[in-house]
Order: C-alpha cells, then sequence, then structure tokens
C-alpha cells in the first residue's frame, strides 16, 4: 500500500532560535513519505540561513504578508495529498505525522487532526512561558475530541479540502485560524488528539502574553456575536466565568487595600475564579507543586484579565464600528497580485485590516 505524500509546512519569521529543534524533529518522523517546505515570510534575522542547511524546499517571500498568507502560500507550493501545518517553534514527537495520518484515514468525517502541544517547552523558558505552557497543554487535552477552534501550529489536512475552503483569510493577523476552523467545522469534523503532540514555545514575558492575549479577545467578538457562543471545545462557559471572576478581583484588589469593607467581595471574587477553572488549579498543584501554583494562578489571574479587558473593548468597537461587525464575514484573496489565489476563494471584497 503506497502511503500518501505528507507536505510539512512551516510558515517563518524571525524564528532562528527554535527552528533547528524544530527541523531536527521533523526529520526524525517515523512517516516515510514526507516532504518539508519552508515558507520565509521576509523574516529580518538568520532563519533562511538556517533552514538551507536542512533538507527542505524553502519558499520566500518577498515582503511580509503575516501567517495566513504565509500558510496559504505553502499550501499552494506542496505537492503533497496531506498538508501538515507545523509553527516553526514546535517540534514533534516522532510519531505525529503517521499518528495524524492514520486518523484522517479512519474517519471519512473528519476534515483536519489537530495536535496538542506538551507539558515540556522546545527550549529552556522563563516562568511566565512555563505556565503558558501548562495552561495551553491542560486546555487542550482537557478539549480532546471534536472541536470547532483549528490550531494552526499543529494540523494535518487534506490539501484539496484547504484549498477549496478558501484557506485562511490573509486580512486577519491573529485569529485567522479560528475563522477557517469556524468554516470548516461547518461541513467536517476538526479533531484533537493526543496521539499528535508536540513540544513548543510561547510568549515568554509577561507583558507579551497580556498584550496577545487582549488582541485575541477583542478580535474574536464579531465571531463570537456572528455564531452566538463560543468555539465549541477548549473555550467553556465555566472558563469563562473564570476570566471574569479573575479580572473583577484583580480591579477591585486597590479598593481591597484601602478599604476592609471591599474586602471580602475581592476575596469572593478570586475564589469563584479558582473554582470555576479548579480543574486547572488542581493540575498545577500537581505538575509544579503548591508554592508555584500560587504565583502561577496570580499570572493565571492577569491572563483573565486581559482576556476581559479585550472582550469588553472588542464589544465596545463592535457596537461603535461596522467595518469591525463584518470583519469576519468576507474573505479576501492572498496579498499579492502576482500570486495565483486559491482554488475555490471568494473574490476581493474589503481592504486588508492590517496588524493589530
Amino acid at each position: 500500500m503506497t502511503l500518501p505524500l505528507v507536505s510539512v509546512v512551516i510558515p517563518l519569521y524571525n524564528d532562528a532560535r527554535t527552528l533547528p529543534a524544530c527541523l531536527d524533529a521533523v526529520t526524525a518522523q517515523t512517516y516515510p513519505n514526507l516532504e518539508i517546505v519552508v515558507v520565509d515570510d521576509a523574516s529580518t534575522d538568520d532563519s533562511a540561513l538556517v533552514a538551507e542547511k536542512y533538507p527542505c524546499r524553502l519558499v520566500r517571500q518577498e515582503r511580509n504578508a503575516g501567517p495566513a498568507e504565509t500558510r496559504n502560500r505553502g499550501a499552494r507550493e506542496a505537492r503533497g495529498e496531506i498538508v501538515f501545518f507545523l509553527d516553526a517553534d514546535v517540534g514533534l514527537s516522532p510519531t505525529s505525522v503517521a499518528a495524524a495520518v492514520e486518523r484522517l484515514a479512519a474517519d471519512p468525517e473528519t476534515g483536519s487532526v489537530c495536535g496538542i502541544t506538551a507539558k515540556e517547552p522546545l527550549l529552556p523558558t522563563t516562568r511566565v512561558g512555563d505556565y503558558r505552557i501548562l495552561q495551553s497543554y491542560y486546555w487542550r487535552i482537557s478539549s480532546e475530541g471534536t472541536v470547532t477552534p483549528w490550531f494552526s501550529a499543529l494540523a494535518a489536512i487534506r490539501r484539496s479540502l484547504f484549498l477549496d475552503s478558501g484557506g485562511l483569510n490573509p486580512a486577519l493577523r491573529q485569529t485567522e485560524e479560528i475563522d477557517f476552523g469556524v468554516r470548516l467545522s461547518a461541513t467536517h469534523r476538526i479533531e484533537l488528539s493526543s496521539a499528535v503532540v508536540g513540544r513548543h514555545n510561547d510568549e515568554e514575558q509577561l507583558s507579551g502574553l497580556v498584550r496577545k492575549l487582549f488582541r485575541r479577545a477583542r478580535l474574536r467578538v464579531p465571531l463570537y456575536v456572528d455564531h452566538r457562543g463560543f468555539m465549541r471545545g477548549f473555550e467553556t462557559r465555566s472558563r469563562a466565568v473564570a476570566a471574569l471572576a479573575a479580572a473583577g478581583a484583580v480591579a477591585s484588589l486597590p479598593l481591597a487595600l484601602v478599604s476592609r469593607r471591599t474586602l471580602p467581595a475581592t476575596a469572593a471574587l478570586a475564589a469563584g475564579a479558582v473554582l470555576a477553572d479548579r480543574g486547572f488549579h488542581a493540575f498545577l498543584v500537581r505538575e509544579r507543586g503548591v508554592p508555584t501554583a500560587v504565583a502561577y494562578t496570580a499570572l493565571h489571574f492577569a491572563a483573565g484579565t486581559a482576556v476581559t479587558a479585550g472582550a469588553a473593548v472588542g464589544a465596545g468597537q463592535w457596537l461603535l464600528s461596522p467595518r469591525f461587525r463584518r470583519l469576519y464575514r468576507r474573505q479576501v484573496p492572498p496579498a499579492g497580485a502576482a500570486r495565483p489565489p486559491l482554488a475555490g476563494a471568494p473574490g476581493p471584497t474589503t481592504p486588508p485590516a492590517g496588524r493589530p
């Protein structure tokens, strides 16, 4: 039996630090029939030079077009029946590609198989990075099964389905994978599977993590309104309650420090935040012990506050901006007039939104 060719597509932008570990892991896969396509999105570091040392096909973009168009370009350049999208800061376990191919073949209703990031980082990281990695792992492993979000950092999909679905929207710079997941899940099942796993590095500074969470929460508001709810799996009502309670506790803390009358309310909000997401906090205690779990709970509160603030700003923007309300309702063609459009992609409608 001939195994289908798998194209591992790695979008690249200033990832010279993590790329060697990423490519080492891809070349060590047990799956025998694969190609590696690295798409350099006009990096300004030595990323392309690092890629040239490996058995991969390097595609260079003349200007930075963003992660959506970079993945679209990789899918167009790929020769495989299956495209395995992989971020340059993720190191696959040796059997991940084989497991993804097997799961796609096992169920024709499954359009894409997404992986789960491991509890361990790809490279040594900070305390903030360690918290973020544990949080991402727990939320994904506890959501294993059918989901609506599409995790583009670690995802296998039939190339024809990706192209026929219109690919990723290049106008989106932060939530393009969520938008694609909603469109794909309308016709096909998206499976989140622990059989596909990779170690990764995430935001390592609190300021960077807070900015990322704020932007993503803000930009998801129009999508939630259009679809009247959160995405299936991963984002749950209890986690939303935990974020709201954490934000309330953080916001009321200054008052509690100057007036004991507000201290019970602050304590109640903090307790509510922990109880609403108690599975994650118990996981932190098991993995890192009580002292570290307490420190990471403070980081989790900061993350919840950023998400809540982003959602609040997004709600205001949705009320005031018709363009913002239409953010996910139309799709633009890939950036660059000289580039061929994705098969089945709609024609031009609105100008790209730019980097948020």
